[in-house]
């Protein structure tokens, strides 16, 4: 299976973006060599969907399906109906609720089989989340070590409004639909919108 391996920090360096938002706590101390270079109209939606991308740990084709499915909704715009799908992911609401410290280790606990969602087992990252969803880690897997020390880290982490989350049971659920408001993402759907509507 394809994966993007390029170094976070480098990454974020690259696309102007805060580790924090990796779930990350380090600093880079460099800068991006292109800092300071004017930026043509592609240029800028690029980076915006490769932002996006790099983010939600998505490659091109899931991430321009996502985006024709956004398209096709009947209510809210393209731009928004697509961070709401991305926030939906069960990777994505797995990292939210504190389960995992990443994205990248929200989303290897879903592969390995840990997670349960409305009692069912589910092994796919991006697996898309409805209102009323119960998630909950496999109770064989729920006093091991390894969620002791996720936990240590995460339980300072605000969960957002829309998620529910008990570290204590290992369980969450979705309330409702999340708005655009709640997404703390540094990212302009609109340039996205217009990069694909060439």
């Amino acid at each position: 299976m394809a994966r993007d391996m390029s170094p976070v920090l480098k990454r974020c360096r690259s696309l102007g973006l805060e580790p924090a938002y990796m779930g990350i706590d380090k600093k880079s101390n460099r800068t991006s060599s292109r800092a300071g270079k004017k930026t043509s109209e592609y240029g800028a939606q690029l980076r915006e969907k490769q932002k996006a991308k790099f983010i939600y740990g998505m490659l091109e084709q899931p991430f321009r399906n996502l985006f024709a499915r956004a398209k096709k909704m009947k209510i809210g715009t393209a731009g928004e109906n697509l961070m709401i799908l991305l926030e939906l992911r069960l990777d994505n609401a797995m990292f939210r609720m504190g389960f995992g410290r990443t994205r990248k280790e929200a989303r290897q606990i879903v592969d390995h089989k840990h997670v349960l969602v409305n009692g069912k087992c589910v092994n796919i990252p991006s697996y898309s989340l409805k209102v009323g969803d119960k998630i909950e880690i496999k109770e064989k897997f729920k006093n091991t070590q390894r969620y002791k020390d996720v936990f240590e880290v995460t339980d300072g982490r605000t969960v957002p409004a829309w998620l529910e989350s008990n570290h204590e049971t290992c369980t969450g659920a979705v309330k409702e639909l999340p708005t655009r408001d709640q997404i703390d993402v540094p990212v302009n759907e609109v340039l996205i919108v217009e990069l694909y509507s060439k």
